[in-house]
């Protein structure tokens, strides 16, 4: 079973939708997946409620909840036969809740945005994660990536160039796209929509999955079998 946590303590970095698609992807590549979601906002919980039953089935965790009539280890078991969970966090995360957090992880994927507060929060942040012992010892392997990326953009530029240069491999930068947009409000992943209109954004998940499974991943052979959406799908009143 191999565990990944989307985790950046500044709030609005886009945590929920790379917890999303990448749920959603493991579910596409036919494995058991389970989507934990931390965040008292419970948007992840949310995509999951307006998923179509249709699609490949995530099975999920309302974990900022506090379970009534039953213990949190009840509420936080894994159902037979999981084979990846992911792990949606909260904004704030405080320190002392930090190493408790990398402990449960055997992979932790960074989002920073393209701007200079973007890149000045996560640069601490980055320096934090670094000195607690699962990462200094390798049981908890740590990337970074670039999201809601527009390349023309001046900052974006100053955010490549401290990419260049932080402590952790930066594995790929994700498109500011419609097509998140579009997906997440409606329950589904990028890989569940269209391949033609998604293209250019599915081709940016390779090397993240690569990283995270250790190994080269060919998503489209490797999905074969699931149908992605041809069409518009019905639209949802429960907006992320």
């Amino acid at each position: 079973m191999r565990r990944v946590m989307v985790l950046n303590p500044k709030g609005g970095s886009g945590k929920t939708t790379i917890a999303t698609s990448i749920a959603s992807l493991y579910a596409a590549l036919r494995l058991p997946t389970v989507l934990f979601d931390h965040d008292a906002q419970g948007s992840s919980t949310r995509w999951l409620r307006v998923r179509p039953s249709a699609m490949p089935e995530i099975h999920g965790v309302a974990a900022y909840r506090q379970p009534v009539g039953v213990t949190r280890a009840w509420q936080q078991r894994l159902p037979q036969g999981t084979e990846r969970v992911v792990v949606d966090t909260p904004a704030g995360v405080r320190a002392a809740n930090l190493i408790d957090l990398v402990r449960k992880a055997d992979n932790i994927v960074v989002p920073v945005l393209p701007s200079h507060i973007d890149i000045d929060a996560v640069s601490a942040f980055l320096d934090d994660l670094a000195a607690l012992e699962p990462v200094r010892l390798g049981q908890t392997k740590v990337a970074v990536v670039a999201n809601r990326v527009r390349t023309r953009n001046v900052v974006f530029k100053d955010l490549e160039r401290f990419l260049r240069h932080v402590r952790f491999p930066f594995v790929t930068r994700l498109r500011d796209s419609q097509n998140y947009v579009r997906a997440t409000e409606r329950g589904l992943g990028i890989h569940d929509l269209d391949r033609r209109a998604t293209r250019l954004d599915r081709d940016q998940w390779g090397p993240l999955l690569a990283w995270i499974e250790d190994r080269p991943v060919d998503i489209i052979g490797e999905c074969e079998g699931h149908e992605p959406l041809s069409h518009e799908p019905e639209s949802f009143p429960l907006p992320l």
